[in-house]
C-alpha cells in the first residue's frame, strides 16, 4: 500500500500552481493513495500473457470503403462566387491590414 505524505501532497500542489490548504493536504493525501492503491491492484492483474487492450470488445470500422468521384473544376467552383480573383474566392479584409 502506497502512502503519500502531506509534503509530498504540497510539493504536487506547488508543481500545479494550485492553493491549497491544510486541511485540504490531508484530504488529498488520503484521496491520493487510494489511487494509487488501485492503479497498484490493476498492475498486480496485468500479466505477460494477457495482451494490452483499448477497448473490452473487438472494434470495427463502419465506415464505407473510400471512392474516389469527380469533383468541381476551379471554374466551377468559382461560378457561383460573388468574387473572385487569380483563382481565388475574394473575400472582404477583416483584420484592417494594410495593403
Amino acid at each position: 500500500m502506497s502512502n503519500i505524505s502531506r509534503d509530498e501532497v504540497a510539493h504536487l500542489a506547488k508543481l500545479a500552481r494550485m492553493a491549497v490548504t491544510e486541511e485540504e493536504l490531508d484530504v488529498f493525501a488520503g484521496q491520493l493513495d487510494q489511487i494509487l492503491d488501485a492503479v497498484a491492484k490493476v498492475g498486480e492483474v496485468a500479466a505477460d500473457d494477457i495482451p494490452p487492450t483499448s477497448h473490452a470488445v473487438p472494434l470495427t470500422n463502419v465506415f464505407r470503403e473510400d471512392v474516389v468521384r469527380p469533383g468541381l473544376t476551379q471554374q466551377e467552383a468559382l461560378a457561383g462566387a460573388p468574387a473572385a480573383e487569380e483563382g481565388r474566392f475574394r473575400v472582404p479584409r477583416i483584420l484592417g491590414e494594410e495593403q
